[in-house]
């Protein structure tokens, strides 16, 4: 990351600063004195609490400078009359001043996961920076773009909304070279109304790119291969229809992925990953036409991609006492659920399926918790379901053929860890998946905390 004047920041966003600390230097961005690295800007977000009354604190943490509205001591700051908006200028300028290229990847499931395989793939070719987990918002992109290596020659981008507008701000800041939409899911139905809603937010990242850059789409979407209106820019599909421009064949499951690329080109090449569940091919072969564009050569993708393991939270396989935890307690839509009940359904030995609420699903919250309901019938033993929505997932379960005793529904998640730590015994596999805001990892806490106690007896 290049060491930015509070005179040239300012210029940037329009905000003002003390001849007396113009010259003063600033390495990077956090608006969470918790994360404060000495040296950086400490952004005074005005939000639930008034980023302000942190001010102090963020100095006595080795904060070099303020991004604030007001003046409320004697230190270096930028005054500007909105913060969030000067954050989002600084990173557009000083991602413009690096002059990188930028993979920017949107998407309703699997953002984070292509993320991480298209930088594995990048990085045996290019100096490589990503955004890190959960910074993909109006605050957390720019963030991480201030950030980045000033030597950076690539930067894949993670890119989130929710609402319309969001997505097009976003891509102003991080005017990607290569625009990637994965999928169009019903995540965000809250806000967007419906598919076609969410489709065309997705489509809004496109605003900040260049004419001459490029777009990536899945062309197993039926939203996305039939657009309204194609891009100005070139399209590349890729799926496991041939007539693609990148697909894959011969697809073979287990506790890795095998299957072959090929492209438009007539070349091909195999793949492997180290990760369970076919849903993963998508995100791989994104990646690898992400790659194929940038000039990446076929062996460097299949190495970059052999040497991607899944985040911490995504499907993370954990082992205790005989038994098996899948851990994917980062985020959940009805896709994402769907996919990781069939992971589970894949496994031997007694399957259990602990699934908390899907969140902001708007009007069909209902209908896909009674889907998932059905889904984990077929794929499980036993199912504990926790949150408003239990209840429409228990009843799921009854009508996918599942006796009442074998679904439990709780809205007190002590109790849904008190009745599944009597449950589990060795030999048994336990899916704990939900949305982000569910907290679902004080579940797998709760079992692993429980067994070593065990240990310890």
């Amino acid at each position: 990351m290049g060491k930015i004047t509070l005179r040239q920041a300012a210029a940037w966003c329009g905000g003002t600063v003390e001849e007396k600390y113009a010259d003063v230097t600033f390495l990077g961005a956090n608006n969470d004195t918790r994360a404060l690295q000495p040296g950086q800007l400490f952004v005074a977000l005005q939000g639930v609490r008034d980023g302000h009354e942190f001010i102090h604190n963020a100095m006595a943490n080795g904060a070099a400078a303020v991004l604030c509205t007001r003046m409320m001591g004697d230190y270096p700051a930028i005054y500007v009359s909105n913060t969030r908006l000067a954050l989002g200028e600084i990173a557009r300028r000083e991602r413009m001043r690096i002059g990188m290229q930028v993979v920017g990847i949107t998407g309703s499931v699997g953002k984070s996961t292509t993320k991480e395989m298209v930088a594995q793939v990048l990085e045996t070719t290019f100096r490589t920076a990503k955004t890190p987990a959960n910074h993909n918002n109006d605050i957390g992109m720019p963030m991480a773009i201030l950030g980045m290596p000033e030597d950076t020659q690539v930067a894949v981008v993670e890119m989130g909304m929710n609402h319309f507008r969001e997505m097009a701000y976003l891509s102003r800041i991080a005017r990607p070279d290569l625009a990637v939409i994965l999928n169009i899911g019903t995540m965000h139905m809250e806000f967007l109304g419906s598919q076609e809603g969410i489709r065309k937010a997705k489509m809004e990242i496109l605003e900040g790119m260049a004419p001459e850059g490029r777009v990536v789409l899945n062309g197993d979407d039926a939203l996305l291969r039939s657009l309204e209106e194609q891009p100005a820019q070139p399209v590349l599909y890729y799926g496991t229809d041939p007539s693609l421009n990148v697909y894959a064949t011969d697809v073979k499951l287990g506790k890795t992925v095998h299957f072959t690329v090929h492209d438009d080109g007539g070349d091909s090449f195999p793949v492997r990953l180290h990760v369970e569940g076919a849903h993963y091919v998508s995100d791989a072969l994104a990646a690898a036409t992400v790659g194929l564009a940038m000039g990446v050569t076929p062996a460097n993708i299949r190495n970059g991609l052999d040497s991607f393991h899944n985040m911490a939270g995504r499907q993370e396989v954990l082992e205790v006492g005989g038994i098996t935890i899948i851990k994917d307690c980062y985020n959940a839509g009805p896709e994402s659920m769907e996919a990781a009940l069939k992971v589970l359904g894949s496994k031997p030995g007694r399957r259990i399926a602990v699934l908390g609420d899907m969140l902001e699903l708007g009007a069909c919250t209902a209908a896909e918790h009674y889907r998932v309901g059905r889904l984990a019938a077929e794929k499980s033993n036993l199912v504990f379901s926790f949150g408003p929505n239990a209840d429409r997932v228990a009843a799921g379960c009854l009508t996918g053929g599942m006796e009442g005793y074998r679904s439990q529904a709780f809205t007190d998640k002590d109790k849904l860890i008190a009745a599944l730590l009597r449950t589990l015994k060795p030999g048994d596999v336990v899916l704990v998946k939900g949305s982000r805001g569910m907290h679902m990892e004080q579940v797998v806490d709760a079992i692993l905390a429980d067994e070593k106690e065990k240990e310890g007896k």
